[in-house]
């Protein structure tokens, strides 16, 4: 492999299919000229299906989300209506996290600290909705205790999108633990896999729900730390974890008959319980596809090199839409398209757009640093 030719391909198709596929596609039939905000549930040629709204992608689009999105008591409402009338709240942060991201990255685009201040008391709400105890209703009966990666995961990132606009020593400290909550409690050596659901003391229960491994998650998780060590000056700590996390979940996700990642395996190689445990999603392609990039860009072992190969020609392969733009979501196992629709309210213009930039920003920084080993 030519790595320069390989990666400087790359890096010219990601930013070719951003601005002349997936962000016209988004532009053309997402944005409400009336109300503000985005629609997402879009038919395969961008068609409006439901005009209900969900908050995560107001959240990633900024707008909208001030005038309609928040209860009054601070908790930020999981979908609403075209012109804003809430529709439900649930028990989680995501609604929180996604718009303090929004804000942040605005922040940074237009100079703005007023909302980097904004993006700052979101996230110190969702700590404290978190942290108080009947805030947020419980899953589970009182008696049960469990644990979720996806929160601890999600902080990190977000703490990081913060800490570039605003200085304030609680990000780093979030930030720090959530890797400890990782390294303590979910990656599990004894399964070669990083859990999703623990005990409260990391301890494995043998239940379905407790044995299931989302290959997609860990993956995006590994590459939150290589970014979170990058920022340390490669933490040679925190990449060995991050790489650890990385290759087991390759491991657990790489489908050998037909390629892809696939959506859920369990721990105990057991039937997993979620119906759609042998689906091919469009996120954990995305996020193995910038998880390869940084964790070559780490290292510099052409193993992750041919990692980002294989995930790209298979995805590549399977999602884009050659007639109406933009990519499928859902496929089966074998990469045949489940269903068609460009979008709904858990899909829309966040992780294909972001596996693009930071896939752009990746291949850059991979070619600036062959550079400078030649000099």
């Amino acid at each position: 492999m030519n790595v320069k030719d390989y990666v400087s391909g790359w890096a010219e198709r990601y930013r070719r299919e951003l601005v002349e596929d997936i962000m016209p596609f988004w532009s053309r039939y997402g944005f409400d000229p009336v109300n503000g905000g985005v629609y997402t549930c879009v038919n395969r040629d961008g068609s409006l299906m439901d005009s209900t709204k969900s908050v995560w992608f107001q959240g990633r689009f900024l707008d909208f989300i001030e005038r309609h999105c928040f209860d009054s008591d601070g908790h930020m409402y999981f979908s609403v209506t075209a012109d804003g009338r809430p529709l439900r709240k649930r028990r989680y942060v995501f609604s929180e996290t996604f718009a303090a991201i929004a804000m942040a990255e605005y922040s940074l685009a237009t100079g703005d600290r007023a909302y980097a201040e904004k993006a700052l008391k979101i996230f110190r709400d969702a700590q404290r909705f978190l942290a108080t105890p009947g805030y947020l209703p419980a899953k589970f009966e009182p008696e049960v205790r469990l644990q979720s990666h996806s929160i601890v995961m999600i902080l990190i990132n977000v703490g990081a999108c913060l800490r570039r606009v605003i200085d304030d020593p609680c990000l780093t400290l979030q930030i720090d633990e959530s890797v400890e909550a990782l390294r303590r409690y979910f990656m599990h050596p004894e399964f070669k896999a990083l859990l999703e659901t623990v005990g409260p003391d990391g301890e494995f229960i043998n239940t379905n729900l407790t044995r299931t491994i989302n290959p997609g998650h860990c993956i995006e998780t590994s590459w939150f730390l290589l970014e979170e060590s990058r920022h340390r000056g490669w933490d040679p700590a925190l990449t060995e974890m991050a790489l650890t996390i990385f290759d087991w979940s390759w491991d657990w996700g790489w489908d050998r008959q037909y390629g892809g990642i696939i959506n859920f395996r369990d721990c105990l190689n057991l039937p997993p319980q979620d119906y759609s445990q042998d689906m091919k999603f469009w996120w954990p392609q995305c996020e193995t596809i910038i998880a390869s990039l940084y964790a070559y860009l780490a290292t510099g072992d052409e193993d992750y090199l041919h990692r980002h190969e294989r995930i790209s020609e298979w995805a590549y392969a399977h999602f884009p839409d050659p007639d109406f733009g933009e990519w499928y979501g859902y496929l089966h196992r074998d990469g045949t398209v489940a269903q068609p629709a460009k979008g709904n309210l858990y899909k829309g213009p966040f992780h294909i757009p972001r596996m693009m930039i930071k896939g752009y920003m990746l291949c850059n920084d991979i070619l600036a640093k062959l550079e400078n080993a030649k000099g």
